[in-house]
């Protein structure tokens, strides 16, 4: 499967105006197999919790140790501005960027109860409207928070 995805990622990459989006496990695996080789950029999303936190900041050690060009971190399901500056400030005391940050938003949880996709289930959700932002800012060349 590493193999697979990795020739996906190298094609797509090397293909002017072509965009390749890979969303993977919470795991190391993908990159000690080079799975994200060919990858420009490599996004953690984390949730304002230690754990989450503390994993999103390993992932950006290995990939950087691998020598991905970019990674930054997503903040998600941020309720407030406490989860926010939870995020923020662990970012900053590792010397991570922080790419986004999406809202914690009752809409994903129900999109999922009825078995829909969120975008389809509401697409002028916050957190929809915020992924969205996100994704213009990394087209432009501009991830930043």
């Amino acid at each position: 499967m590493h193999a697979t995805v990795r020739s996906v990622i190298e094609t797509a990459s090397s293909a002017d105006g072509e965009v390749c989006i890979l969303d993977t496990e919470a795991s190391p695996e993908h990159l000690s197999r080079g799975t994200a080789k060919y990858a420009d950029t490599m996004l953690a999303i984390v949730e304002p919790y230690f754990k989450s936190l503390e994993t999103g900041r390993r992932m950006a050690v290995l990939a950087e140790d691998l020598g991905l060009e970019r990674v930054a971190l997503v903040a998600n399901k941020i309720r407030d501005e406490h989860d926010l500056g939870a995020v923020k400030e662990f970012a900053e005391q590792h010397g991570l960027e922080l790419a986004g940050v999406v809202p914690f938003d009752e809409q994903m949880p129900a999109a999922e109860r009825a078995g829909q996709a969120p975008l389809d289930f509401a697409p002028e959700a916050a957190a929809i409207n915020a992924i969205d932002d996100l994704a213009a800012r990394l087209m432009e060349g501009n991830g930043r928070a």
